[in-house]
Parts: structure tokens; sequence; C-alpha cells
């Protein structure tokens, strides 16, 4: 895998560029990978429900992380298991646990 130094005037590089996309991981690192020419893909009837539902589970994300009382107990549980509380947020409507409904 090839390395590189950036410049120290370039802080950060993120997003698109030429037909590339910057990617920096949780830890720090950073990936150049090829964007992926999706043009020609035929999405099935399971792809395209499981796509939906999984913007569903983000838009729960979004909205649990607005609702402070939800958020903390998110934030408490995402760092006694060293994750993100947005994506434990995920995980739960996937599994379909909801908390925002759970305590009315």
């Amino acid at each position: 895998m090839a390395k590189v130094t950036l410049n120290p005037m370039i802080e950060e590089i993120q997003g698109k560029l030429g037909g590339y996309v910057f990617r920096r991981t949780r830890s720090g690192k950073m990936y150049l990978s090829k964007v992926p020419d999706m043009s020609r893909v035929k999405w099935s009837k399971a792809q395209k429900e499981s796509r939906e539902r999984f913007k569903k589970a983000v838009a729960y994300a979004q909205a649990a992380m607005a609702d402070p009382k939800v958020r903390s107990r998110y934030e408490k549980k995402a760092e006694k298991e060293g994750r993100r509380a947005r994506d434990l947020a995920i995980a739960d409507y996937l599994k379909g646990k909801n908390l925002l409904t759970a305590g009315k």
C-alpha cells in the first residue's frame, strides 16, 4: 500500500476528486479509492427493500440523537462498548428496538 505525506498547508482532504474518493477511518487512517460505477446496476427487490429499511434506520438515529434523553442513553452505552452512539441507534432500529417510543 502506498503511503503519502501531504504538505503541511493541507490539513485535511475529503470527498471526491477526479473519480476518486478520500475516506478517513475512525482511527485516522486515510484511504483513497476509485468511485464505483453503479450506472449499470439493477437492484433486486430485496436490495431495494434493504436500502429503504436502512434509510429508515438512519432517520431513526437522527431523531434519537436530537432527543437529549435518548441521546444520553446511547452515548453512555457507546462509551462502554467503544462505538459511536449513532451506530448503536441504527443497530437498535434494525433489531426492532425503538427508544423514542419505549418510554411513552
